[in-house]
């Protein structure tokens, strides 16, 4: 099992970095800063495209791009914790469509981020096409 590290630099205030052995994030609220939330749906997106191309990669099907856009919503109820998560992916050119929705569906059930936080959340995956 690989072990992951990152470590964080604070104002006194929510402003700080994230860093890692391959970059740093600027964190807080202003603009090109970024919010917690943010950083769980981009580590989503992240886990959910590489274990998608993966999958893409093993059946041999070709595409020539990739769109997504992660939402959610929170509970109301103390603590806050995402209620419903809707990943939405839009693939270029794809060859087969039937076996994109496969793959994007088998996706979901092998990316270890979006198993974590279905256990909290119902994830909806919606899947697009578009020619070119």
């Amino acid at each position: 099992m690989s072990a992951n590290k990152v470590e964080f630099s604070w104002t006194n205030e929510f402003q700080g970095t994230l860093e890692t052995t391959t970059g740093v994030l600027n964190l807080g609220t202003e603009q090109g800063e970024f919010k917690p939330y943010q950083l769980l749906f981009g580590s989503l997106g992240g886990c959910f495209y590489s274990t998608f191309l993966g999958i893409v990669k093993k059946k041999r099907l070709e595409f020539s791009g990739a769109r997504m856009e992660i939402s959610g919503r929170k509970r109301e109820k103390v603590p806050t914790t995402l209620e419903h998560v809707l990943i939405r992916l839009t693939l270029m050119n794809p060859s087969n469509e039937a076996q994109f929705l496969r793959s994007a569906e088998l996706a979901g059930e092998y990316c270890s981020i979006h198993k974590t936080i279905a256990q909290v959340a119902d994830i909806d995956l919606e899947v697009n096409f578009e020619y070119n």
